[in-house]
C-alpha cells in the first residue's frame, strides 16, 4: 500500500530583520504556526539597496549576515535574500507560498499584497502577525536609541 505524503503549507515571511530580537523571533514563530502542523517558512530578507530607499538608512548589519542569521533560526526552513525595490510579484512567483505572513505595523504592504493576490486569481491566503507585549527592546530603532543613549 503506498502511503500519500501530505504537501507541506508554505508560509512565506519578510522583512529587514536588522539587529536581530526577540520581536523579530516572534513574529517569525506566530508566521510559520499559522501554516499549521506541517509548515514550512521561507523568510525573504530586504536587500541593502531596499532599506536604504524605504527607510532612509542602510541597514547597520549587512544583508549576507542578516540572511545567515534568520536562516540560523529554529523556526525558519529558508531565507533567501530579496529582490531589488522587494517586487511582489517576483518573489510570490518564485516561492509560491500558501500563506503570506506579514508585521502588525505593514497594513500598506498588506493592501499592495492582498490586491497583487485578487487580480491575478492567486489562492493565497494573506494575514498579519499581531503586535507582541511590549518589551523594552522589542524593536530595530529602540535598540539603536538605547545604544546611543548608554554610550554618548
Amino acid at each position: 500500500m503506498l502511503t500519500e505524503k501530505k504537501k507541506r503549507t508554505t508560509v512565506l515571511a519578510s522583512g529587514v530583520f536588522d539587529l536581530l530580537h526577540l520581536g523579530h523571533v516572534k513574529f517569525l514563530e506566530e508566521a510559520k504556526k499559522a501554516g499549521g502542523e506541517n509548515a514550512q517558512l521561507i523568510v525573504i530578507i530586504a536587500r541593502d539597496s531596499t532599506v536604504e530607499k524605504t527607510k532612509g538608512r542602510k541597514p547597520v548589519i549587512p544583508e549576507n549576515q542578516r540572511r545567515a542569521l534568520v536562516e540560523s533560526l529554529k523556526v525558519v526552513d529558508e531565507a533567501l535574500l530579496g529582490t531589488e525595490g522587494f517586487g511582489i510579484a517576483d518573489v510570490v512567483r518564485a516561492v509560491k507560498p500558501d500563506i503570506i505572513a506579514l508585521g502588525y505595523d505593514q497594513a500598506d504592504m498588506e493592501r499592495r499584497v492582498k490586491k497583487y493576490v485578487e487580480d491575478n486569481g492567486l489562492p493565497v491566503k494573506v494575514l498579519r502577525v499581531g503586535k507582541f507585549e511590549a518589551e523594552e527592546l522589542d524593536s530595530s530603532s529602540k535598540i539603536r536609541q538605547k545604544i546611543v543613549e548608554k554610550f554618548t
